[in-house]
């Protein structure tokens, strides 16, 4: 194939794609969306540069004049390589098949990057978070012989390529350099609020299709990992740390759901970062693991929510739809907190000081985007804020129950440092399977805990309000004796916790642990020493930890005892009372058999 005859657009036939995408959720969901297109169709889809390269030699020799665009993601190899093999891989084709229209994609802008494509001159690029409209705006222009590059990349190309631009960085004047990255990044974080709002509207939307909630859902932390990535590179150097304190780059969001049996080998061969790493200095399968143990989550909350477990929840009010939204909420904003304690150089041993205002935080933040800022119900002739009125039982559900979420301090710093996580005494590097299980388990824990915490003081102050019930509840729990009787079960479960479960937990060294799997909430248990909670204890708590001691010590051999009685027992009535009564019943028998025989005798001697 040379270059005169490579490309020769075609209008009276559906223009071809071929589909170079790595990403086999996206390749469906573009597929999907591309058939209400008909002046578009993907004939081919691969997943590397190799099968890219025997497809255009194929095209050259037997389909020449078929392939009218080429979309090439141009992320493609960064998470298992580190590197852009899509940008390589753009470079040659822009060598080989130089009339070859390419439309590059990717999820996130990254100006680095898209200055080397841009210098590769590439036709195309466009993000894959801007919409299928857009997308195929962006296809049919490329594929026509036109340019397009969304949004302000071909100013950002330009002026970081141009000499006047160096000579500027270099000499000193920065006032007209801040001046333009302010411009762009306004512009910029305009268009990404916006595109955020749209995704937010659509996954609010009833009756979505767990393909179509996992994709919008990707792409809001695309967006938001964007949000970041312009403010990050577009704000005033003056303003931002030394170079020395911080290095970091965001956490690459996945669009693929993965299982536990999916992560790639290379990442759970991984080694293990020392726990004083700095969070720039991640390594690319370690952001990785992040995106993987939020989209195993997400991908379960599309799941069930029944409440299997013998434990009344406070989200167990709530309709099925409402307790997935609020639970998502708090995925979100636990992404949201990390990403902040990321940036703002926190260390590893000032975790754990800095758990209480962390959950407070994440609690607070919870209520406001599930709820509303701004949200007011009518009650009698007032209108009450309702977050106003739930931010003031604070000190009693940070005690009730934030204060008692396990080992949130181990969770962050293996998610920001990489730090290991001890499992049975047993020290896990975070890449291998035990430790990604075990940090699942701990952010769904934590995830439903800060609901029940979001549910505990609605339900206290607003609990039988009409607009409350008929906005959030289970159309089981509408009446006012359902919901008393569903609050009245909740006083008892903190009762018998305070009271039996928790000393019961602390004295059998361990954590009681809500999780998700295919059909609901259920409860898992994990080891861990609790002995200066143990020595702590004292009244009810530390008499039940005596009781269940007195348990252990009587119990064995009370069961001695009865299993002893018992078989004597059975010796007694078997071998002696059973003897004596078959004695006597053979007695009666051989009785009643000889009075027989004398009858029949005698009348046979009559005779």
């Amino acid at each position: 194939m040379n270059d005169a005859d490579t490309h020769r657009p075609i209008h009276d036939r559906p223009l071809n794609l071929v589909l170079v995408e790595d990403d086999p959720i996206f390749r469906t969901g573009l597929r999907t969306c591309l058939q209400n297109f008909a002046d578009l169709q993907i004939i081919a889809e691969v997943e590397t540069p190799e099968a890219l390269l025997d497809l255009l030699k194929l095209a050259s020799s037997q389909l020449e004049g078929a392939i009218d665009l080429v979309v090439l993601d141009l992320d493609l190899g960064r998470a298992a390589f580190g590197r852009s093999v899509g940008l390589s891989l753009c470079q040659q084709l822009k060598a080989q098949y130089r009339q070859m229209p390419v439309l590059l994609l990717s999820t996130t802008p990254d100006p680095p990057l898209l200055v080397a494509a841009w210098q590769t001159e590439a036709e195309g690029y466009c993000t894959k978070g801007g919409g299928i409209t857009k997308l195929v705006e962006a296809m049919r222009q490329v594929a026509s012989g036109q340019r397009y590059w969304d949004q302000e990349m071909p100013l950002i190309a330009r002026s970081l390529t141009s000499p006047r631009f160096g000579r500027e960085i270099a000499s000193g004047p920065q006032g007209e350099l801040s001046d333009w990255r302010g411009r762009l990044r306004s512009s910029g974080i305009q268009q990404i609020e916006t595109a955020l709002v749209e995704v937010t509207t659509q996954l609010s939307r009833p009756g979505l299709s767990l393909l179509d909630r996992a994709v919008l859902a990707g792409r809001r932390r695309e967006l938001r990992t964007a949000r970041w990535l312009v403010n990050r590179l577009l704000t005033p150097t003056s303003s931002l740390p030394p170079l020395s304190q911080s290095t970091s780059t965001p956490m690459p969001p996945i669009a693929e759901s993965f299982s536990q049996s999916a992560v790639p080998e290379h990442i759970l061969a991984t080694r293990s970062a020392p726990s004083n790493l700095a969070p720039a200095a991640a390594p690319e399968a370690d952001r990785l693991i992040r995106s993987v143990l939020f989209d195993l989550t997400f991908e379960k909350l599309q799941s069930g929510l029944q409440n299997l477990t013998d434990t009344p929840l406070e989200i167990d009010i709530l309709r099925e739809n409402k307790k997935r939204e609020l639970l998502s909420v708090i995925l979100r904003q636990v992404e949201n907190v990390l990403e902040e304690l990321r940036f703002s150089q926190v260390h590893p041993e000032q975790l754990a000081e800095k758990r209480a205002r962390i959950l407070r935080d994440l609690w607070r933040m919870a209520i406001t985007e599930f709820l509303g800022k701004y949200y007011t119900l009518q009650v009698g002739q007032n209108e009450i804020a309702v977050v106003s009125v739930l931010e003031q039982d604070e000190a009693i559900v940070q005690t009730a129950i934030l204060d008692k979420i396990p080992q949130l301090s181990q969770l962050f710093a293996s998610l920001l440092f990489q730090a290991p996580l001890v499992i049975d005494n047993v020290t896990y590097p975070i890449g291998t399977t035990e430790a990604l299980n075990r940090a699942e388990d701990l952010l769904q824990h934590l995830i439903i805990q800060v609901a029940n915490a979001v549910m505990q003081p609605l339900l206290n102050h607003f609990a039988d309000v009409e607009a409350v019930k008929q906005g959030f509840y289970d159309r089981r729990l509408l009446s006012t004796r359902d919901i008393e009787r569903f609050r009245n079960n909740l006083s008892w479960k903190y009762r018998v916790e305070r009271w039996v479960s928790e000393p019961k937990a602390i004295f059998e060294s361990q954590f009681r642990l809500f999780v998700l799997n295919d059909r609901g909430i259920k409860t898992t248990h994990i080891y861990a020493p609790r002995h200066d909670e143990l020595m702590q204890l004292s009244g009810i708590q530390y008499t039940v930890t005596l009781a269940l001691e007195a348990r252990d010590a009587i119990s064995p051999r009370l069961r001695a005892a009865i299993a002893f009685l018992g078989s004597g027992m059975v010796y007694l009535l078997t071998d002696v009372v059973g003897r004596g009564i078959g004695l006597v019943g053979r007695g009666i028998l051989k009785g009643i058999g000889n009075a027989l025989q004398d009858n029949r005798f005698g009348r046979n001697s009559e005779r």
